[in-house]
């Protein structure tokens, strides 16, 4: 099944995704819900799949990625021997279709990591490897857009990572997957920039689950974007595509900060 949040004439709704429509559902679709209206795909906005009450990512997950780290002129990367996550502003998503708004400030190398995304589906803790494979809803995408100058520059990620727009989410939540056995794809204007083996990670997502939930509860709705192997960079008027085998495909345009493409309010709800 495919799980989409959809707005539409000023409302916002869940809905499942088949056969080019989607069909309006009562609730989260981790709950218990009904059917509703339908509406033809291409007359909805598809916005983020989910609003997660919290934003986890797992850093330096794929060898690849930590070389390109290192090239970059950062220290080493020391992988240890289990897995640790961080956290993402909730406020820097948008969804499919939405546009990548490079800050008028930053300079240097502008990047996208393909990566895909678990939402969980049921409150977790000390979860065993089973119960966190259990507890995965769903799996999505999400295109993690990052400025190195002031990933170099700054002492946290707050601007590099987090900055309005840095975190194209979607385009919908895929329940029949499994993503260890995907292949991630990533288009830069119609040209193949990088694919890779999805699951070619360091630690696995219920290896981070397992890690998490020692200490962590998680909540239905959150999500862990697992990292990437590889960085595609981007420019002002780009279009970047990134395919995951059984999931579908996120697509978003680069466009240069200015008056008219500045957010009025947040993200809604």
């Amino acid at each position: 099944m495919r799980y989409a949040r959809c707005a539409r004439d000023g409302r916002e709704f869940f809905a499942i995704v088949e056969q080019g429509e989607v069909i309006e559902i009562s609730a989260a679709p981790w709950l218990a819900h009904e059917r509703g209206l339908r509406h033809p795909l291409a007359d909805v906005v598809l916005l983020p799949p989910v609003v997660p009450p919290t934003f986890y990512a797992a850093g330096f997950n794929y060898k690849a990625h930590n070389r390109h780290h290192e090239e970059l002129g950062y220290d080493p990367v020391k992988v240890g021997d289990r897995p640790e996550v961080g956290y993402r502003a909730q406020s820097a998503l948008v969804g499919h279709d939405a546009a990548i708004v490079k800050p008028a400030g930053v300079e240097g190398r502008f990047e996208t990591e393909a990566e895909v995304v678990a939402v969980i589906g049921t409150t977790l803790k000390h979860a065993t490897r089973e119960q966190a494979q259990a507890a995965v809803f769903g799996w999505t995408i999400g295109n993690d857009v990052s400025a190195r100058e002031w990933q170099h520059a700054d002492r946290t990620f707050y601007r590099a990572k987090n900055a309005d727009t840095f975190k194209p989410m979607g385009p919908w939540i895929s329940t029949d997957v499994d993503p260890l056995a995907s292949t991630t794809t990533v288009r830069r204007n119609g040209v193949v920039d990088a694919t890779f083996a999805t699951g070619d990670m360091i630690f696995d997502p219920y290896d981070f689950i397992v890690e998490m939930t020692k200490y962590i509860t998680l909540q239905p709705g959150d999500v862990l974007w697992m990292g990437a192997d590889g960085n595609t960079p981007m420019a002002v008027g780009d279009v970047i595509d990134i395919d995951i085998s059984g999931i579908g495909t996120l697509t978003n345009r680069v466009v240069a900060e200015g008056r008219d493409n500045e957010p009025t309010e947040r993200m809604p709800r």
